[in-house]
């Protein structure tokens, strides 16, 4: 069997034979980006990457292998600011979290949760700095920006750290749940019972975000953790993919597919069919071995926080220049549309929508009660 600096790669739909890695917990994994029907360029990234080791993953086909000893890196950014500056964020902030954790974790070391949860914070505040820091001296990169979602697997757990709109779903027993939570204006909305679900994916104001890497100074990242069991799947998407194709969908089409590079393959593809307006990234992973628990009935799968996390360290008064994300997947894109406007605004809006999310509810109370 072929291998790349470790990896098993499994040919196209199987899930491996008798030569498939023997080790408590085994990871398949698979990660593709697409530029989309109506955008010239991509302005997102991805990466996914063995902490032990350092390395980027590659991915021409399916890989296969044990669970990293150290952790597992993935993640992905949705870069935004219009010209080159939504990619130059994205992949920045792939970068600096990449240097950060291999800095702390590389050779097999070993990590606590606590460790891991308060440096994937430092990690996604460190490039928000350096991010800010960047646009700060180049005039031509203000108001640029990106999300970051982050999952790192130790052990049997998922840490996740979360910026902004890009999303996380666990897919368990068919069913496709999101364990992040967006820092968007619709969920403050659905969440003070505004709007619903529905009404939020239809409203003209749904790509505005509260947070992102790189428009302010500092940032508050939203660390959250989710224990795994045997065959579940992992997906990190951006908001190209999470705002058109649905989570049953998501989980249909994952579930109908033993080769996640299919699966992947699918699930843009469905993203496309519906017009394909923004960048689509979808970085897929199933954990499989006798080191995972099988699925109980009281097993609880959504956003939950976590809270133990150590306090981070202070962020330096400067950030060096990133290194050549060489390793990044990362294109660029031209800002074209009405949508892609509130895009490049968020940087600016963030420090108003909170009090916009308060006049809006106001507002809206106000009508009901003189409709009533």
């Amino acid at each position: 069997m072929a291998t790349i600096s470790g990896e098993y790669v499994i040919p196209p739909g199987t899930r491996g034979g008798r030569d498939r890695p023997q080790a408590p917990i085994v990871v398949q994994a698979y990660a593709q980006t697409d530029v989309g029907r109506t955008r010239e360029h991509n302005e997102d990234s991805y990466i996914v990457v063995n902490l032990s080791e350092g390395e980027p993953l590659r991915f021409d086909r399916l890989v296969e292998q044990p669970a990293d000893p150290t952790a597992t890196l993935f993640m992905v950014a949705d870069g935004m600011g219009g010209a080159a500056a939504g990619e130059v964020a994205s992949a920045t902030a792939v970068d600096v979290v990449l240097r950060h954790l291999r800095e702390k974790f590389s050779g097999n070391r070993v990590v606590t949760p606590d460790e891991l949860a308060a440096e994937l914070t430092q990690a996604a505040e460190k490039a928000n700095w350096s991010i800010f820091q960047q646009a700060v001296n180049k005039p031509e990169l203000r108001g640029m920006g990106t999300t970051a979602t982050i999952a790192a697997l130790l052990k049997d757990t998922l840490y996740l750290a979360q910026v902004g709109d890009s999303r996380a779903y666990l897919i368990r027993d068919g069913v496709a749940t999101q364990i992040t939570k967006d820092q968007s204006l619709m969920q403050k909305l659905i969440e003070a019972g505004e709007l619903t679900e529905e009404e939020a994916l239809l409203s003209e104001r749904r790509n505005i975000i509260l947070q992102a890497l790189g428009p302010e100074a500092t940032v508050k990242v939203d660390v959250t953790v989710q224990p795994l069991r045997r065959n579940d799947v992992l997906l990190l998407c951006s908001d190209g993919l999470s705002g058109l194709v649905r989570p049953d969908d998501m989980a249909r089409i994952v579930g109908e597919e033993l080769d996640l590079s299919v699966a992947c393959d699918r699930l843009i593809a469905t993203a496309n069919d519906q017009g394909g307006p923004d960048n689509i990234t979808v970085v897929a992973a199933r954990f499989e071995g006798n080191g995972l628990s099988a699925t109980r009935a009281h097993d609880m799968v959504g956003y939950r926080e976590y809270s133990d996390s150590a306090p981070t360290q202070e962020i330096p008064a400067a950030s060096p220049e990133p290194e050549d994300p060489a390793n990044v997947v990362t294109q660029a894109w031209p800002v074209t549309t009405t949508v892609d406007e509130d895009r490049r605004r968020r940087g600016r809006l963030y420090s108003r929508l909170i009090l916009l999310v308060g006049v809006l509810i106001l507002a809206f109370a106000a009508w009901r009660f003189l409709a009533a």
